[in-house]
């Protein structure tokens, strides 16, 4: 039997692991808005202790500026900015990175205070260390994300943007399964094919998510206005999905084989959706499981609505966060939903059996 946390371990530990998760979803809202509004190459340098601070003089100030003036962004999309615009686009960019430094702070020094009182250990201290492992990795790919940006480039390359969110992600979904294995709740008798549907869910909702964020960098959903048919039909011209060569090039670099394939993927979540949600009630899965699966689909159903508006009124700001913000809710009731699902090999801290009752109704 692994050794758990103590109770009142357990609840701290709980409180502690929803305001990083809370942190995460919001840093990436803030980074969405920071690539809306074209303003994530306005800091040139990577600073991790010094950059906290932002300018403190109007000479700081101007420094910024002339570093900005420096890169091709400026120089082919933004000549001519004053310094009162260039001010408005630092301050989303400043603002994006110290949240992450503070998100760093929140999750290491509650970690430090757990591991000096013994209260994390087995697989619930591994799976937090390789939390902090992968925190730490996001930090250098979100460097090397603005690097590709600062010398030939207007933008961020897609595919690293497409990276570094999909890391931020894979850590929030981490601390939701960690939150819920937390959580005490009974074994989900179930048939294998519907923990396999639930964990395919994860993976298709990972891929629509990285899909998602190559539209993202190359503005993809800025052509293609139309719904359901692009460019022309329900599905494109071969000879236009694979234009460009060597042909693996259009799966990352095509504004209309990423779209077509972002579509194409959506659909795929929602039928994968719709039969989880009818199989669980099929198979006769408790009640807990069933309204996991509706949850699952209704929120893919808002977040499939959303993205068809946003992309017929051509990416407006407000709605493509919301956009994404309903991504992270899609994501996070998947995660919930494999989770109900998959067997508990560790023991929970033990808990009178009201608690457990009342843990199955989440």
């Amino acid at each position: 039997m692994t050794t758990v946390p103590r109770t009142t371990d357990l609840a701290a530990i709980r409180i502690w692991l929803t305001v990083v998760a809370g942190l995460i979803a919001l840093m990436v809202l803030v980074g969405g808005a920071t690539r809306l509004t074209e303003s994530g190459l306005s800091i040139v340098e990577w600073k991790p202790v010094t950059g906290t601070l932002p300018p403190l003089s109007e000479r700081a100030w101007t420094d910024a500026f002339e570093a900005y003036k420096t890169i091709p962004q400026y120089r082919q999309m933004n000549a001519g900015m004053t310094l009162h615009e260039f001010k408005t686009i630092f301050w989303w960019e400043w603002g994006h990175r110290l949240l992450g430094r503070v998100i760093g702070m929140v999750y290491l020094l509650p970690f430090l205070w757990f591991l000096w009182r013994g209260a994390v250990s087995g697989p619930l201290g591994r799976r937090l260390w390789l939390i902090f492992g992968l925190g730490a990795l996001q930090g250098a790919v979100g460097w090397w994300m603005v690097a590709s940006g600062l010398t030939e480039r207007t933008e961020v390359a897609p595919v690293r943007l497409a990276t570094h969110l999909s890391l931020a992600l894979l850590i929030f979904a981490a601390i939701v399964w960690t939150l819920r294995r937390l959580a005490p709740r009974a074994e989900a008798e179930v048939p294998a094919r519907l923990r396999l549907t639930a964990w395919g869910l994860v993976g298709v909702t990972f891929v629509q998510l990285y899909l998602g964020a190559l539209v993202a960098g190359l503005r993809a959903g800025l052509v293609y206005n139309t719904w359901p048919d692009i460019d022309g039909g329900l599905i494109p011209k071969a000879a236009n999905l694979w234009i460009q060569s060597p042909w693996w090039i259009n799966l990352f670099e095509n504004d209309l084989t990423v779209q077509f394939m972002h579509r194409m993927t959506a659909y795929t979540l929602f039928l994968l959706g719709a039969w989880h949600a009818f199989d669980v009630m099929r198979a006769g899965a408790g009640r807990t499981v069933v309204r996991g699966a509706h949850r699952l689909l209704a929120a893919i159903l808002v977040q499939a609505g959303l993205g068809i508006a946003t992309l017929l009124m051509v990416v407006p700001i407000s709605l493509a966060l919301l956009h994404q913000g309903t991504a992270i809710i899609v994501l996070t009731f998947a995660v919930l939903q494999a989770e109900r699902l998959s067997p508990r090999r560790v023991a929970t801290v033990a808990v009178p059996q009201a608690a457990v009752a009342a843990g199955q109704a989440g």
